[in-house]
């Protein structure tokens, strides 16, 4: 275990300083240990995310917004790596769904660090927010943070496709394209039953 988690740790930082390569080596590794404790970051942002959407302490309350928000995230990130691994496949993709689960859980650190950045923001400067220079500095400095996780997302899931599937670019794009249309039916139905406003994925 400690060393699964020496190898995660590494992994992190690698796939924000050297994605390719750390890439490369986390699908020829395909191992779930490490999706693992990918999952367990996710539910310490739940937690946190539970307290602070809720109008006061009351245990129950906290309980079924995290199990809600806990199940709906795990529901969308098996759901999407399926989606992936069938689109992949049918194009001629020849890979495992692990592999692909593996690849794809990675994804969720720039959506994990997007998520914890956007709920201590909310804490410390809740909105509304004024247009004096620094509310102004402070919209500048997030829209670029968040196309910063953007961008590091699309590559990380770009790298997922690659390495997971063996594919190239034009399958990437028709598996991606696939893949699209499963997000917004899935961001749609979330924001409809008023769970993620933006979609945990």
């Amino acid at each position: 275990m400690i060393a699964a988690f020496v190898l995660f740790l590494r992994s992190i930082t690698g796939v924000a300083l050297k994605p390719y390569e750390t890439y490369r080596r986390i699908t020829e590794r395909s191992d779930t240990t490490e999706t693992a404790y990918i999952g367990l970051v996710c539910l310490g942002y739940f937690a946190l995310a539970s307290l602070v959407r809720a109008p006061a302490f009351r245990p129950f309350i906290l309980t079924r917004q995290f199990t809600v928000l806990s199940l709906s995230a795990a529901l969308g990130f098996f759901l999407l790596t399926w989606v992936f691994w069938q689109a992949g496949t049918r194009l001629g993709g020849r890979g495992s769904f692990r592999s692909v689960a593996v690849g794809w859980g990675y994804t969720l650190v720039p959506t994990v660090l997007w998520f914890l950045v956007t709920s201590l923001l909310y804490i410390i400067l809740p909105p509304p927010r004024t247009a004096a220079v620094s509310g102004i500095l402070f919209s500048i400095f997030y829209l670029t943070f968040s196309a910063a996780m953007l961008g590091w997302k699309l590559l990380l899931g770009y790298l997922t496709l690659r390495f997971s599937l063996r594919i190239d670019l034009v399958r990437i794009l028709g598996a991606g394209s696939i893949g699209a249309l499963a997000i917004a039916v899935y961001s749609f139905v979330m924001y409809r039953l008023g769970i993620f406003r933006i979609p945990f994925i």
